[in-house]
């Protein structure tokens, strides 16, 4: 799975994570990923990324996304997404991504950092349905 633009990844990151397809979804990050979880800690690098998005995977988990900002510089794209996960637990993040131009033209994921605001406002939102992700 390759994107053609930074937008292009929340797509085939929502399609392969629809499909239970983590090699897909592993393969819209760059080789040098780095991936912030809900408490702030840093995961780095595929194995790292592979737990942290593993179970998401497994439960084919339904996402919907909003590009709210993308703010490109060179070979590097900041992303404001608002995504929605209507199964198997709904929830409702704000994530800042940063994108990475890669040697052939396509784009990956370099930072994906989903719980920002949410930490930032004391998790409160993040709960579409009353319940913490």
């Amino acid at each position: 799975m390759r994107a053609h633009s930074p937008e292009e990844i929340c797509k085939l990151f929502q399609d392969a994570m629809a499909e239970g397809d983590i090699d897909s979804v592993l393969s819209l990050y760059d080789r040098e990923a780095v991936y912030v979880n809900k408490t702030g800690e840093v995961t780095k690098g595929g194995h790292g990324l592979r737990e942290a998005l593993a179970p998401l995977a497994a439960m084919k988990a339904r996402f919907d996304f909003t590009i709210k900002a993308v703010v490109e510089a060179g070979d590097i794209a900041l992303m404001h997404t608002q995504w929605t996960v209507s199964s198997p637990q709904p929830m409702k993040v704000y994530a800042i991504e940063v994108a990475r131009r890669q040697p052939d033209g396509t784009w990956c994921w370099l930072i994906g950092d989903p719980y920002t605001v949410a930490r930032e406002l004391g998790s409160s939102a993040s709960t579409p349905s009353g319940s913490q992700p």
